[in-house]
């Protein structure tokens, strides 16, 4: 990919050409998305999956998570936000203006870092302010804060092949937030990190929304992260959009939040085939190791221009 298509994934300088709101949003500066009736594919040949005439409206400034079983369409539909999948029919918008490629109001975090080999962490991070020809200092200023913020200070001059897979995907968070973007798409971004990096990473994020960032959307496995994070729970399935659950803010007690996580259980098991059963508590663990599969997703290939 060139770099002027690498600026289309959150990147460049100009906007690519181009069910239901939340309970509470937060007061940020990210666009409204709106999906009406999409279909997703190449050359006449629908992609497989759930994004087949799909409805969808994300507020502006909604952090929008999505969870499903395997093969559902999760990794599709980012695609298709983000402009990397053309549609095929129906229409997807940003801010009211028609996706029609990738763009600047969108950025990307992929689920393995698609981080540019050639240049150190503190480059990595910078590059969607060099691309936009923000001046050195300033963006070599605004590197350096997000550096601290994800927890690499004394790694600003490391390649990414010298990192692991948790450093790396940090880099990548820093990357796509840099830019305040008003839209971030997110593919399972933090399921390469332990446990308590990526708790970290899940407060740093909400602490940037909460600050006027984004609208986000974010695709995962894992329900309890749906569910502290998300103003809005949606589980996707092989026939589309299978439920929404609110979630409201502040987080109500865990009596509230447990019945919330047997609600996107029930959902999951169903959207997968299985029988609709009751979900008690003591089920709760087991039904969430049967229910998380692994997702893919391809980066696009980055190549220096």
């Amino acid at each position: 990919m060139s770099t002027s298509s690498l600026a289309g994934v959150g990147f460049g300088s100009d906007p690519g050409s181009g069910a239901g709101s939340p309970s509470a949003a937060g007061p940020g500066s990210g666009c409204e998305i709106r999906l009406h009736d999409v279909v997703l594919g190449y050359r006449r040949r629908a992609v497989l999956g759930g994004v087949d005439g799909v409805d969808l409206v994300v507020s502006a400034g909604e952090i929008l998570t999505v969870v499903g079983p395997s093969g559902c369409g999760k990794s599709t539909l980012l695609r298709g936000l983000a402009g990397l999948l053309p549609t095929l029919r129906g229409r997807i918008s940003v801010g009211g203006v028609p996706v029609t490629g990738p763009g600047s109001d969108r950025a990307m975090v992929f689920q393995d870092d698609a981080l540019l080999p050639w240049l150190d962490v503190r480059r990595n991070i910078e590059f969607p302010l060099a691309v936009r020809q923000v001046p050195r200092a300033e963006r070599k200023a605004r590197a350096e804060e997000w550096i601290t913020r994800v927890g690499l200070d004394g790694f600003d001059r490391h390649l990414p092949g010298r990192l692991s897979g948790g450093m790396r995907q940090r880099v990548q968070l820093a990357r796509a937030l840099i830019g305040a973007p008003p839209v971030v798409l997110m593919d399972e971004p933090f399921g390469a990190l332990d446990p308590a990096t990526r708790a970290a990473m899940r407060a740093l994020l909400v602490d940037v929304w909460r600050q006027g960032g984004p609208t986000v959307v974010f695709v995962t496995h894992d329900v309890d992260e749906a569910l502290e994070i998300g103003d809005r729970v949606i589980v996707l399935g092989r026939a589309g959009i299978d439920t929404v659950i609110p979630v409201q803010r502040p987080r109500d007690a865990t009596a509230s939040r447990e019945g919330q996580r047997a609600r996107v259980l029930t959902a999951l098991m169903n959207s997968a085939g299985a029988p609709a059963m009751p979900v008690v508590a003591a089920d709760a663990e087991d039904l969430t190791a049967a229910a998380a599969t692994a997702a893919t997703a391809t980066n696009p290939t980055e190549v220096a221009s």
